[in-house]
């Protein structure tokens, strides 16, 4: 008699993780994002090359495997930021912070660092090196030098 509490009783749809991400993910990708809220939001393998996100708070946003060439994120709030294997080549970084950003596998080939905050952030050592070498200013926001906040030598 037990067994049939359990007739009649619809199948469940399970959400998977991609999914619930999703729901998460900004849709509507647009080349000027600039000074926009996006705190939080997913950029999984998206191509956001030359977009201008100047001034947007990206406090959380995740970029794993995107590219993001030629793309001006100067004045924007990375902090906590995730973007694993992604290409911030010729990216103009100015007056950013990316404090406690995780970056790791990122590359940075001609990127403007002026006065960006790395401050806690994670690195390749690789990166690091190449961003000391060009490293200069002072963060307009939090003060930090981007020599000290790289922990150049």
């Amino acid at each position: 008699m037990g067994s049939s509490l359990l007739m009649g009783v619809g199948s469940a749809a399970a959400i998977t993780a991609p999914e619930l991400r999703g729901q998460r993910a900004l849709q509507d990708l647009q080349p000027d994002m600039h000074g926009r809220d996006l705190r939080q939001q997913e950029f999984l393998k998206a191509s956001m090359g030359g977009f201008d996100l100047s001034g947007s708070d990206l406090r959380g946003a995740v970029f794993n495997s995107s590219d993001l060439t030629n793309t001006n994120l100067s004045a924007a709030n990375l902090e906590d930021a995730v973007a694993f294997a992604t290409r911030f080549d010729g990216a103009d970084l100015s007056g950013a912070v990316l404090r406690n950003a995780m970056l790791m596998q990122s590359r940075f080939t001609g990127a403007q660092i002026e006065g960006a905050d790395f401050s806690d952030a994670v690195l390749d050592l690789s990166q690091v090196k190449a961003l000391c070498s060009r490293a200069d200013g002072v963060n307009p926001s939090t003060g930090v030098s981007t020599v000290e906040s790289l922990g150049c030598r």
